[in-house]
């Protein structure tokens, strides 16, 4: 009687079809392979390496879809084969912005504002492509939630880093560096700070960070003695990136964290023998590998940073007195770049202007600026829904990381890197999806 009165029962969808009825075609190889390569060019691939190869990326001179990262090449083509196969490209596009609304906001927006750029000439077009489109493009393919997909993108970004941080190391040792930051094939000479497989020492030292606390917090199919091993080199490559914000960063978030999960454990009751022995030995060794490693010079060239940063806090000053000489309707639509330049020159900012809100607001003015950060802000929130809690940690870093310099106010892959770093190292056990892999449709609430 009671199952009459409640109705018929709604249809469950079959494995291969998606909530509404439609048919979902499960990825391919061809996919996986290919978003696996883009992620390996995307962590690998820097300007210096490029300008190797004849291709100038960071630099004025030369093809305009040379200012393109290859990664960001390879995410177009993956995900136009993508909507292919799905045998509705159309169909492909309304299904994955279903997933990730957020997500293909951003992209519009940020598409929408890459034609304004190129019709108000203005600086910041392959900006626009590689700092916002880029990413974009990468979680709406994420979307489908393919395990194989994901094992495979922590696979890689685990080995990149690990040879990433030998090389930086490398490079402090010998002091040569392999493929040095170049700008129109220009070397900084001046400049000896590792730049590794990223390219600036910069750029080294903000994944490195976001990295170090991703293994803290995250990268849960790692056993804890290869985690921590990991966290040792990382942070040794960090001093030899030489990035104070980083390093200080991730001394201050990683510390506090590690001792608040130390004293939630200790709360519990249960402690593991064999971990605390561990923790307590390299409690009692760690002094003395510090003043081992600073008698013998590892820590002189971070230091030095400190003690004269080349200008670098003078700039934190001396930027917000450009707006002074503005008036309010360069502010709201950006001033004329010619005028810009001229002022940066004169306060000594050549070198940049080191806060992302207030280089983006100079140059495109308030109203762009508010417009590709409200699509920033809920891009990030649907990122962060679709990982595990403890995807707080490096989140945080990130954000204040992300204004110590220009970093997504200019031609940046910094964003697409940390997308990939917390999609697949936060990934919640057994994925979004229960039981339907294959159908990408997931039954799971967000986090």
């Amino acid at each position: 009687m009671a199952s009459v009165l409640a109705g018929p029962a709604r249809p469950v969808p079959a494995p291969g079809y998606g909530m509404a009825g439609r048919r979902v075609v499960p990825v391919d190889t061809l996919t996986r392979f290919g978003l696996t390569i883009a992620v390996l060019l995307l962590f690998s691939l820097s300007g210096g390496m490029l300008w190797l190869v004849g291709y100038n990326y960071d630099g004025l001179q030369g093809s305009a879809l040379s200012k393109i990262h290859p990664s960001t090449y390879l995410f177009v083509l993956v995900f136009v084969w993508r909507s292919c196969t799905f045998g509705n490209p159309v169909g492909y596009a309304v299904y994955v912005a279903n997933k990730r609304p957020a997500t293909m906001l951003m992209a519009v927006i940020s598409t929408v504002l890459l034609f304004v750029v190129i019709l108000r000439q203005r600086p910041g077009m392959a900006g626009m492509v590689d700092t916002f489109v880029a990413p974009a493009l990468l979680v709406l393919l994420l979307s489908e939630d393919d395990e194989k997909t994901f094992a495979r993108l922590q696979l890689v970004i685990h080995v990149v880093m690990t040879a990433n941080a030998l090389l930086a190391l490398f490079e402090f040792g010998t002091k040569h560096l392999v493929f040095p930051y170049r700008f129109d094939g220009a070397v900084f000479v001046n400049d000896l700070r590792s730049t590794a497989l990223q390219g600036h020492p910069l750029s080294n030292a903000t994944v490195t960070s976001i990295y170090v606390l991703s293994l803290l917090s995250g990268a849960r199919s790692l056993s804890t003695p290869l985690r921590l091993g990991l966290v040792g080199l990382q942070f040794c490559a960090l001093v030899a990136f030489g990035g104070r914000s980083g390093m200080v960063l991730t001394v201050v978030l990683g510390g506090a964290y590690v001792l608040i999960r130390g004293v939630a454990q200790l709360r519990t009751g249960r402690v593991n023998l064999l971990g605390a022995a561990l923790v307590i030995m390299l409690a009692a060794l760690l002094p003395l590998a510090i003043a081992l490693a600073g008698y013998y010079g590892f820590f002189d060239a971070l230091l030095e940073r400190f003690v004269s940063d080349s200008g670098s806090a003078n700039a934190r000053v001396e930027m917000f007195d450009l707006f002074r000489h503005l008036e309010l309707r360069d502010l709201i639509v950006g001033p004329d770049v010619d005028l810009l330049d001229s002022m940066r020159r004169i306060a000594g900012l050549e070198q940049g202007i080191e806060n992302a809100i207030l280089r983006l607001t100079l140059y495109q003015g308030a109203f762009f600026t508010l417009l590709i950060f409200f699509g920033f802000a809920l891009f990030m929130h649907e990122v962060a829904r679709r990982c595990h809690t403890g995807i707080w940690l490096p989140m945080l870093g990130w954000l204040i990381l992300l204004n110590t310099s220009e970093s997504i106010a200019s031609k940046t892959t910094l964003m697409t890197k940390f997308v990939v770093i917390a999609l697949a190292l936060y990934r919640p056990a057994g994925g979004w999806c229960q039981g339907h892999t294959s159908a990408g449709s997931c039954m799971k609430p967000n986090l």
